[in-house]
């Protein structure tokens, strides 16, 4: 799809003023409700679907085909996230009232520093068609990963911080407390930084180990570095409604790592039958309409089987506990 300069300049400055009206609106820090998180989700899905709509309209089924596999990837992966902002968000301990200010923030941060992801893999791959097999074997090792760690723990069950944002915290300092939505104050006549803006650095920060294997895996589902980044866009930019959304399903979606290592493993495959093609050997490749079908059969498996097993680990907890509360009932008895 060939985007001229003006495009992508109308495109980036419609992201910002969405990302500016998003936070004008929650500018007010405040405790977002599953209503109003419902309620942006639909909001941020639907401007996807009519983008989407649009690339339909201007460029064909190709590229609206490839950003709704791209989408639907990396909204996917998105979840997968979540796990995470969790884990930050409790490390931090963020009152409620500030944690959507910090995923505001934090999301932003992410979307910039993916673009440079993007940029750089576009420009790999316009000089090194070989590359393909790296990234696909690489997919595959991420998947084979996935699966390796859920069997062994499922997801980590503490934060660590990551060496830069250590390095960060030692240079400037930084404050005891939150002072509101400040990221700097001044103490004893020295500026440090607030909790505030330490957890908005490590949320975008920790993003990025992420893009390591999102923006290989939507490589793999288009080659146009104008859909990566706009299916980036759009997944990223509902992210923090989805946090609140869904917060409280996230341990409930036990089997997301095996659905994730699925979908990674196979655009893996994907690339990598798209480097043979490329290099003169005769295979099939996989066409964007069945891996948009595949991938959301996946996720839609996944969800079920989820959340089918997450209710029988209740019932077998409850049953356990009311076993519990008689067995000390009857030696209270006796």
């Amino acid at each position: 799809m060939n985007v001229s300069l003006s495009v992508w300049l109308v495109t980036i400055a419609a992201l910002c003023a969405l990302v500016g009206a998003d936070f004008f609106i929650g500018r007010k820090p405040h405790d977002v409700s599953v209503k109003e998180a419902g309620i942006w989700t639909v909001v941020w899905v639907v401007l996807a679907c009519l983008f989407g709509l649009g690339l339909f309209l201007f460029g064909g089924g190709k590229p609206t085909g490839e950003f709704f596999a791209g989408y639907v990837t990396e909204k996917s992966l998105s979840v997968d996230n979540l796990f995470v902002f969790v884990l930050i968000m409790g490390k931090f301990a963020v009152p409620s009232q500030y944690q959507q200010r910090v995923l505001m923030v934090g999301v932003v941060m992410a979307l910039v520093l993916r673009a440079g992801f993007i940029a750089a893999g576009a420009a790999i791959i316009s000089a090194f068609s070989w590359v393909f097999y790296l990234f696909g074997a690489f997919l595959i090792w991420t998947a084979w990963k996935l699966v390796q760690d859920a069997r062994k723990e499922g997801h980590d069950e503490e934060y660590e911080e990551n060496k830069l944002l250590k390095a960060v915290e030692k240079r400037f300092g930084v404050a005891d407390r939150y002072h509101g939505t400040k990221l700097f104050i001044t103490e004893n006549g020295k500026r440090i930084m607030t909790p505030m803006l330490v957890v908005m650095l490590a949320i975008g920060s920790t993003d990025v180990l992420f893009a390591l294997d999102s923006i290989p895996a939507i490589y793999g589902l288009t080659q146009d570095p104008y859909i990566v980044f706009t299916a980036n866009a759009f997944a990223l930019m509902g992210l923090r409604q989805l946090y609140f959304l869904i917060g409280g399903l996230l341990r409930k979606l036990v089997h997301l790592s095996y659905g994730l290592s699925i979908i990674l493993g196979f655009i893996g495959v994907k690339l990598v039958l798209h480097a043979l093609h490329e290099s003169g050997v005769h295979v099939p490749e996989i066409s964007i309409p069945f891996s948009l079908g595949f991938i959301v059969l996946v996720l839609t498996v996944t969800t079920l089987t989820s959340l089918r097993a997450a209710k029988k680990q209740e019932e077998q907890e409850e049953q356990e506990e009311q076993e519990e509360q008689a067995k000390a009932e009857a030696e209270r008895v006796a």
